[in-house]
C-alpha cells in the first residue's frame, strides 16, 4: 500500500500524505477504481501519476453530487480513473463525454468501467481536444455541459477555456487540474528543471487570466497538484 501513495503533488509531507491516503482516501475507494489504479501503475509505472490521485477523485465526485450534475465533459482521459470516478458519481441517466488522443490507454481501463456497470454513461471520443471542442461548437454552439474537467495538453488550457466558456452552462463549473504544477508556479524560473518550465509558464499565465476574469467565480484548491474551479456566472 505504501508504495502506491503518489509522489506527485504539492503536499510535501510524506507522513501527512500517507495519513490522508490510508485514513480516508483508500478505505473509501470504489473497488473497480482501486483495480484500475493498480493496473495503471503495473502497466505504466511512473506515468501512472498522470491520473488524478484518489483524494482528488473523492473531491471531484462529491462536487459533482453537490452540483447535481448530469452532463459532463472530460478533456484528457488516460486510463480513465477520473472518468470512472465521475461516472460513478453521476445519476443513472447522467452522461460523460471523454476526449483523448490515446484510445489504447482508455481501452485498458474500459474493463474496470464495464465491471462497475457505468459504461452506458460514457462516450469516448478519440481526438485532439481542441479539434473536438471546435467540432462541438460548429455542430451545436450552445452551452450543454454542467461540468468540465480539464487534464490534457497543459499549454493549451487557456485555449480550451475560451471554448469551454461557450459549452458549459451558466452556473456550471470548469475544473482545471495541475494548476499549481508541483509548486513550481511559486518558484523562480532558474530553480525549475528546464523540462518543466514551459508548463510552469503556461500555468502562471492561466492562473492570472482566471483570477482576473469577471465571467467566473474562482477557487484554487491545494489538492493533488492543484485544482482550480471556475464557476461560470456570465
Amino acid at each position: 500500500m505504501e508504495k502506491l501513495i503518489p509522489s506527485k503533488g504539492i503536499l510535501k509531507s510524506d507522513a501527512l500524505k500517507k495519513y490522508i491516503f490510508e485514513t480516508t482516501a483508500y478505505p473509501r475507494e470504489h473497488e473497480e477504481l482501486k483495480k484500475l489504479r493498480e493496473a495503471t501503475v503495473h502497466k505504466y509505472g511512473n506515468l501512472s501519476e498522470m491520473e488524478v490521485p484518489v483524494d482528488e477523485g473523492h473531491f471531484l465526485s462529491m462536487l459533482l453530487k453537490m452540483m447535481n450534475a448530469k452532463n459532463t465533459l472530460e478533456l484528457g482521459v488516460f486510463t480513465g480513473y477520473s472518468l470512472l470516478s465521475t461516472a460513478l458519481a453521476l445519476p443513472e441517466d447522467g452522461h460523460i463525454t471523454g476526449i483523448d488522443i490515446d484510445k489504447e490507454a482508455y481501452e485498458m481501463g474500459l474493463e474496470f468501467i464495464k465491471n462497475a456497470s457505468v459504461d452506458h454513461k460514457i462516450t469516448f471520443i478519440q481526438s485532439d481536444c481542441l479539434k473536438a471542442l471546435d467540432k462541438m461548437l460548429s455542430e451545436n454552439p450552445k452551452p450543454v455541459f454542467d461540468f468540465a474537467f480539464v487534464d490534457a495538453d497543459k499549454p493549451n488550457y487557456a485555449n480550451m477555456y475560451e471554448r469551454l466558456m461557450k459549452l458549459v452552462k451558466v452556473g456550471g463549473i470548469i475544473a482545471f487540474d495541475n494548476t499549481l504544477w508541483f509548486g513550481f508556479v511559486a518558484e523562480k524560473e532558474e530553480s525549475v528543471p528546464e523540462y518543466m518550465r514551459v508548463n510552469r509558464k503556461a500555468f502562471i499565465d492561466l492562473n492570472k487570466k482566471l483570477a482576473s476574469d469577471p465571467r467566473i467565480e474562482i477557487s484554487q484548491v491545494s489538492i493533488g497538484d492543484g485544482v482550480t474551479l471556475c464557476r461560470r456566472i456570465v
